[in-house]
């Protein structure tokens, strides 16, 4: 946001001061000063120059010698080489002494100016210079009058004589501010909302512009137009009025000045007066030649899918539902918010003009400028959301520059659509809340003071205080708190303590079982990463992954930084091998490594609701341990979790990415954990790895789900307990988990634990089978366990086996 000095001291008059000092202070209230550019720097003893003769220097054919009227009693004599120079120009003069700001070449301004003095030119004395518009360190963009090789020129009507201040008369005694506005000062957008801070902020009067319309015409805008609002989700306010009789031409030159200091190319009066709103009120306008409105009416409405529509630049734009149109009767003339038509433009054969003054919805603009390709500055204001309130001032206000230039005759009143007004809402005075939260003890008067100087009107009969529609970011008291601390001053404020004390805070339940995780893993030696979850879809092809594979369905980004960051990650191991794989090729023998992410699961593509977000516990690891080791730490994980004994793993081949005889999912009844497993060696290789790497993923939703902490305790045991160990003999290729599971189930409540502590393949096991040993510990808590009852408990465990031919070794 830019504001020239000059215009903020039109609804400012009595700020008067240094530039230094006003933007100091007005950073210091919260409008944060990027930059600024002060015009009349380097200027000195500069002042209008009568040329009262033009003679040719005796030594030099470019050269001419002038005499030159600088308001003192003698002329004096410059020598110069400007082509355009003569007898009776009015010229900006520097005198002896003086300084200007640059070379007359237009190239970068030097730091410190050019310092004029008298002396001679090919042997004739000479006192002074006149001087190009470039060294006066401006430039032709904001004086189109100026020529493109030669000296500024005053024109006739100018109204200066020789000897006044040459920057005052050409407005040099300026300077533009550039801020940094955050998004939710809508409000600072604009001039007038700059003039009230600065006025605020020097407690100073505020002196916006009286809006009056005459409207001398006898005819009604009424009469003219009509306007339907069919999407009120996505406009929230339209008003039209009509100007007949229009004249275009060029506006005032005070109006053209203020918008190149904008960086706005002035066109003709029309155009200009709607630009001129936008910057003076922050509100976008757009006029349409009424003639071409086909049946006298304005219809707002979404566009159909595909549909085509050229803009004002010559551009066919595609359209779909969710772009917001303006329609007549029979066609569509703008994309709302951010561009009119070709076919409804303003042309210098116009007669009768359609304003619009309308509020979109920010986001909706925001969306739709993207879809079509095309950003404005309408749209970009727009899009921070506008007050619906601040339409009709401003349409008002335009109208009014209409009749005081002689643009046109302003019908009466105007069409206003505004379904559901916005009225201004109060917020509770609470002095001594805001004083406990600043640490300061600020009067009440003060801060009524501040409010009132920001537009907030004291209710004292409730102690209230009403908010303005244009100050959409106040709503508590912090937020007021907020706007006495600022204007306070908060290099005024004091250093204190907080006088209350600090809420007590904790960790959510997620939070706690996370950092748990968190805690387990890295008790195993395992050290935190962090990878993108946005990621190339050639990242399916390194994981091995088939194309009708459901991993395969990712999110595409719609404006991807490169196409290797193009989709949102399913599964989170390409992050984790790529690091695995920066530190086996840094040659780190022994790395353990794990990240807590989320993966982005869509619900459908494309998109029509926001994916799931999973978060993922993946551990990865190559070197020194195994499948084992690996498996130990989830266990362990588990157990802190309290559901380690119902934990399976079941030997699976669904994971391409592993290796199909040694991968397994993690699971708890019909509950998936997880999948663990060793990375399949050609996605290894597809990593520049060698060697085995082993990597485990448990979903952190299901483990917060299934976490138990409702630990029960029990006596320690009065009677003794009877062991038996059993050596089975069992197919090669049978799981040790399996006979675990039936020696559970068929042990009764008196078998207390179970553990292997042999496997054996040789020369006393038949080949292509295995001897596995299991240590059953028995005991009952209400009585010494007899033989009897072991033993019918082991006999019923064998007996099962032995349907699944699994037998005692021999």
């Amino acid at each position: 946001m830019n504001t020239p000095i000059s215009w903020i001291k039109a609804y400012v008059p009595d700020l008067q001061v240094p530039v230094q000092e006003f933007v100091d202070k007005i950073t210091l209230s919260g409008s944060h000063v990027e930059n600024y550019t002060e015009y009349d720097k380097n200027l000195e003893k500069i002042v209008v120059g009568k040329v009262l003769s033009v003679e040719k220097h005796p030594d030099a054919d470019k050269l001419v010698v002038c005499k030159v009227d600088v308001g003192e009693a003698e002329p004096i004599q410059i020598v110069t080489g400007a082509p355009n120079v003569f007898e009776g120009a009015l010229v900006p003069t520097v005198l002896d002494g003086g300084k200007v700001a640059g070379g007359h070449d237009g190239g970068e301004l030097p730091k410190d100016g050019i310092k004029i003095k008298k002396g001679k030119l090919r042997g004739v004395e000479s006192f002074g210079m006149m001087c190009a518009i470039e060294e006066l360190g401006s430039s032709k963009e904001m004086y189109p009058e100026a020529p493109e090789d030669g000296i500024y020129i005053f024109s006739e009507d100018s109204g200066v004589k020789p000897g006044d201040d040459a920057v005052e008369a050409l407005g040099l005694h300026d300077a533009n501010v550039e801020y940094e506005i955050t998004s939710n000062r809508v409000d600072c957008f604009s001039i007038l909302g700059m003039a009230r801070e600065a006025a605020a902020t020097f407690d100073l009067p505020f002196n916006p512009p009286v809006v009056t319309v005459k409207e001398e015409s006898n005819e009604k805008t009424s009469d003219h137009i009509s306007v339907e609002i069919k999407d009120t989700d996505l406009c929230k306010r339209y008003i039209a009025r009509v100007v007949k009789n229009v004249k275009i031409g060029p506006s005032p030159k005070w109006m053209q000045q203020r918008l190149r200091s904008q960086g706005i190319r002035p066109i003709n009066n029309i155009v200009d007066i709607t630009n001129y709103i936008m910057e003076e009120f922050g509100q976008p306008m757009h006029a349409f030649d009424l003639d071409t409105i086909s049946g006298n009416k304005i219809i707002v409405k979404r566009a159909a899918d595909g549909e085509k529509f050229t803009t004002l630049d010559g551009q066919e734009r595609t359209l779909d539902s969710n772009v917001l149109m303006i329609c007549d009767a029979e066609k569509e003339v703008a994309i709302a918010g951010i561009m009119g038509g070709e076919n409804s433009m303003v042309t210098d054969n116009m007669t009768t003009l359609l304003f619009e003054a309308a509020t979109f919805d920010g986001t909706n603009i925001r969306l739709s400028s993207k879809r079509v390709g095309l950003r404005t500055d309408a749209s970009s204001t727009f899009e921070k959301g506008l007050d619906p309130n601040l339409a009709e001032e401003a349409i008002n206000r335009a109208c009014q520059l209409i009749e005081e230039m002689g643009c046109g005759e302003v019908l009466k009143g105007m069409v206003d659509v505004y379904p559901n007004p916005v009225e201004p809402w109060t917020l509770p005075f609470e002095p001594e809340k805001m004083n406990t939260l600043l640490g300061t003890q600020i009067p009440e008067a003060d801060m009524l003071h501040s409010f009132d100087k920001l537009g907030l009107k004291y209710n004292e009969a409730d102690r209230t205080l009403t908010i303005p529609t244009y100050r959409q970011d106040l709503h508590c008291m912090a937020d007021l708190a907020e706007e006495v601390a600022r204007l306070y001053g908060y290099d005024n404020i004091p250093t204190t303590l907080p006088s209350t004390n600090g809420g007590i805070g904790g960790l959510t339940f997620d939070q706690e079982i996370t950092a748990m995780a968190r805690d387990v893993v890295e008790a195993n030696g395992f050290s935190g990463g962090m990878t993108y979850s946005f990621e190339s879809p050639k990242v399916f092809d390194k994981l091995l992954i088939p194309e009708d594979s459901d991993f395969r369905k990712a999110i595409k980004i719609s404006n991807p930084l490169g196409e290797d960051f193009s989709i949102m990650r399913t599964v989170s191991l390409n992050g984790m091998l790529s690091s695995l794989a920066t530190n086996f090729n840094r040659r780190n023998k022994n790395v353990r490594l794990y990240e807590l992410g989320n993966i982005y699961i869509p619900k459908a593509l494309p998109l029509t609701e926001l994916p799931i977000e999973r978060m993922v516990l993946t551990l990865g690891m190559y070197g020194e341990g195994d499948f084992f080791a690996l498996k130990g730490v989830v266990e362990e994980l588990t157990d802190k979790l309290g559901f380690a004994d119902a934990v399976d793993y079941e030997p699976v081949t669904s994971f391409p990415f592993l290796h199909p005889g040694r991968q397994a999912e993690i699971v708890k009844g019909d509950l998936k954990i997880g999948y663990i497993g060793q990375v399949h060696p050609e996605a290894v290789m597809n990593y520049d790895m060698k060697g085995d790497v082993y990597v485990a993923v448990l979903y952190m939703d299901i483990l917060t789900m299934l976490a138990d902490f409702d630990i029960k305790y029990t006596g320690i045991a009065k009677f003794p307990g009877s062991s038996r160990d059993l050596a089975l003999v069992c197919d090669k290729n049978e799981f040790v988990g399996k006979i675990e599971k039936i020696i559970k189930k068929n042990g009764g409540k008196i078998l207390e634990h179970v553990s292997l502590f042999d496997v054996y393949e040789g020369d006393q096991v038949p080949e292509g089978k295995k001897s596995v040993a299991f240590s059953l510990h028995f005991r009952a808590l209400d009585r010494t366990l007899s033989d009897a009852e072991v033993n019918a408990a082991v006999e019923k465990i064998l007996k099962d086996l032995g349907k699944h031919d699994i037998t005692l070794r021999a």
